[in-house]
């Protein structure tokens, strides 16, 4: 009897040794840190953390899965990416820590090729541009992005002195008036921030820092798995799997929407949207810029006005790719026409196409990216008049006699609480001090997400370096009790000099 209470006692401490959390309860304590978020950014500082040791956390994640804007779905027998698409950045000097882990899991992905897009430039209607007028415009452009370079270096390198790119293309005599070139210039500038050039910071986007690092070559997911295999291939080296391989770790809770963070000089206190509440010593928001810019998480006390002020000004950029079924092919096929650009009067009507042939070989699928102000307005529409409009362009570059839509995949992040957005943009004038203040801790609330990378701000690969970035933060005041931290005077003296301006 007494070696069977015995055997019990010890199975049972185990099981506990084994479950940090369980760990914890036993022993009547609170994790160390609460990561709300498990998108990139949050699994990637949740496994710094466990990494480092310190295994005693919780991760609350708003909706039913990890990955958060890396989500997959199937659309017309084929699985497609509602959000993050390419491997951006291959190929360089340096590898890229996605295209690594790409590798490891044997992602399906094919390199985009861009530089035919001269040849498939189409009129509004009436067919193709001459190849010859598209490449003289092409030409300029690619001057005018070595000169651009050249303005950009010459800036301060503090980010205090900034203009927007289109400000550098009134210095050379360059602003798009022509449907073709404002058509080209969406295709080159948009597609890649997000938002137009008269938006965007030249000083931290030209040259784009992932290009230059990691190489030009992108690479689009076309995985059955989805894009978010890599967010569970991090996930599971520090969480628990079943037999079949799905993670089952309680430290990981879904369905858990953050509503308020309690936050003082002894701990956190965060409640959940369904009445749950969970204490800890630290936090680490992975929430999107988008979602700090609303009044979804409150924060209690309110977040400083530094803090605040820096937070408002980032931007996060909306980028809807729509994908359409046909029931056949009427688009060219082949190389060379991967890539195509409707010229539309009005700037950035479904200008980017893409033919998904070589990425899903016979599912007849078309994809057309729009962005920012058109993205905003497609997603408070219904598909059917999205479809429509669609419609009439196609019949507008390859006329009346093609067939008809089967199905289309409007994607909505602009609209959905828990992102507000796709990725961010760093505007024209935000300085690089007030830039790092979006990531500086605040007591004992630390932040990442790729907003908070400055370098590859907006990318897959800046989400999961900044997740290591904060997390080390983090650990370093754990552990070494170098807490970053503002001198409250300081601060307030920066509030005054910034209403003054």
């Amino acid at each position: 009897m007494e070696q069977r209470v015995l055997i019990s006692v010890l199975l049972i401490l185990i099981t506990i040794s084994l479950n940090p959390l369980q760990s914890m309860a036993a022993r009547g304590l609170t994790p160390t840190v609460i990561v709300i978020g498990a998108g990139m950014s949050g699994i990637s500082a949740a496994k710094t953390l466990s990494d480092a040791g310190i295994k005693d956390i919780l991760i609350l994640e708003a909706t039913d899965r990890i990955g958060g804007r890396i989500k997959k779905t199937n659309f017309s027998g084929v699985y497609v990416e509602m959000g993050a698409n390419w491997v951006e950045g291959v190929n360089g000097k340096e590898v890229n820590p996605i295209w690594t882990m790409a590798n490891e899991i044997g992602l399906k992905s094919y390199r985009s090729d861009f530089r035919n897009i001269a040849s498939n430039v189409y009129k509004q209607s009436g067919g193709l541009y001459n190849e010859s007028e598209a490449q003289k415009i092409v030409d300029s452009a690619e001057e005018f992005f070595q000169f651009s370079v050249n303005v950009s270096a010459s800036l301060s390198s503090n980010g205090a002195e900034d203009v927007s790119i289109l400000t550098a293309e009134r210095l050379r005599n360059k602003v798009p008036s022509t449907p073709i070139e404002k058509a080209l210039e969406y295709f080159r500038y948009d597609s890649q921030q997000g938002e137009p050039p008269r938006l965007t910071s030249l000083r931290n986007t030209v040259p784009l820092p992932t290009f230059a690092d990691f190489g030009d070559d992108i690479y689009f997911v076309a995985d059955p798995r989805g894009y978010e295999s890599v967010v569970h291939y991090i996930a599971k080296q520090f969480l628990t799997t079943n037999k079949a391989g799905e993670i089952n770790d309680p430290r990981l809770l879904l369905n858990k929407a953050v509503t308020e963070i309690h936050y003082s000089g002894s701990g956190v206190t965060v409640k959940t949207q369904d009445g749950g509440v969970y204490n800890a010593g630290y936090v680490m928001v992975s929430a999107s810029i988008g979602v700090l810019q609303t009044d979804l998480i409150s924060f209690v006390p309110p977040l400083p006005d530094w803090k605040l002020l820096a937070i408002y000004q980032f931007d996060l950029s909306v980028y809807t790719k729509i994908f359409i079924k046909f029931p056949y092919k009427f688009w060219p096929t082949g190389n060379g026409t991967e890539f195509f650009v409707y010229a539309h009067e009005r700037r950035g009507y479904y200008t980017n196409w893409q033919q998904l042939e070589n990425e899903y070989p016979g599912a007849n699928c078309l994809l057309v990216t729009v962005t920012d102000d058109e993205s905003r307005r497609i997603e408070q529409q219904p598909d059917s008049k999205t479809k429509a409009e669609i419609m009439e362009v196609l019949r507008n570059m390859f006329g009346d006699d093609i067939p008809e839509a089967t199905d289309i995949l409007v994607p909505r992040w602009w609209s959905d609480k828990f992102y507000r957005g796709c990725f961010s943009n760093w505007p024209v004038g935000l300085s690089r001090h007030r830039f790092n203040q979006i990531k500086s801790p605040v007591d004992r609330v630390y932040f990442t997400g790729e907003h908070t990378s400055e370098k590859y701000f907006g990318y897959v690969h800046g989400a999961y370096l900044a997740g290591i970035d904060s997390a080390n933060s983090l650990i370093n005041c754990v552990k070494k009790k170098m807490c970053n931290s503002k001198d409250d005077q300081l601060v307030q003296d920066e509030i005054v000099l910034v209403r003054e301006e």
